[in-house]
């Protein structure tokens, strides 16, 4: 019995751009020991998903498991700024990790959603059993990136937990570039006003996570 070959992640790179980073990979949190600070997605199949939420370590009463989950921004400040945040308890089988994948290896049984020339609706249908893996995508391939995560790639190494703060521009020595921040600071924008500290990168080295 024939396959068809996977898809190459690498197909139609140019030399001169770096390698792609790592996938994200969804995978169920039930059994996980490694909760604490870790992007989580919660849901029910066949509702639906939110994501932008970070987990907590797993608590357990009576016989049930839970996860303390909190949305991003609430994470981000009690990290920084060492507060109590109340945390609802979402039952463990509702709750989903964000994982990294490989680059050249994808999981046949929930493959990552293609991104074909001309976008159309059949094209993105999805399954409701879980949420889908993400497959990142080049800024220079997107219609907007500011407010987006993003991943920078330098030199065969991953900078994450980025924002774009910009979209794509022209930079004073005629690079087409994108501004980026932590995400830290991106949260504590919001919280305290402070605008953040930008680091301006040439839009071939990112990517939408």
């Amino acid at each position: 019995m024939s396959h068809d070959p996977l898809p190459d992640p690498f197909a139609g790179q140019p030399d001169w751009a770096p390698a792609p980073p790592r996938p994200i990979v969804i995978a169920a949190a039930a059994g996980r020991t490694d909760l604490r600070g870790r992007r989580v997605l919660v849901g029910l199949p066949g509702l639906g998903w939110r994501a932008d939420l970070r987990a907590d370590e797993r608590v357990v009463q009576g016989s049930r498991s839970y996860v303390p989950v909190l949305a991003e921004h609430e994470w981000y400040r009690a990290e920084a700024e060492q507060i109590e945040v109340f945390a609802p308890l979402v039952p463990a089988e509702r709750v989903w990790v964000e994982t990294l994948g490989e680059i050249s290896v994808w999981d046949a049984t929930t493959p990552p959603i293609p991104r074909p020339a001309r976008p159309d609706v059949i094209s993105r249908l999805v399954s409701l059993d879980a949420p889908t893996h993400r497959t990142p995508v080049p800024v220079v391939e997107t219609d907007a990136v500011a407010g987006r995560r993003v991943v920078q790639v330098v030199d065969g190494v991953e900078r994450r937990d980025l924002r774009a703060v910009t979209e794509v521009y022209n930079s004073a020595d005629g690079d087409i570039c994108v501004r980026v921040t932590a995400e830290l600071d991106w949260y504590r924008w919001a919280w305290s006003g402070r605008p953040p500290t930008t680091l301006e990168v040439p839009v071939h080295l990112l990517w939408i996570e």
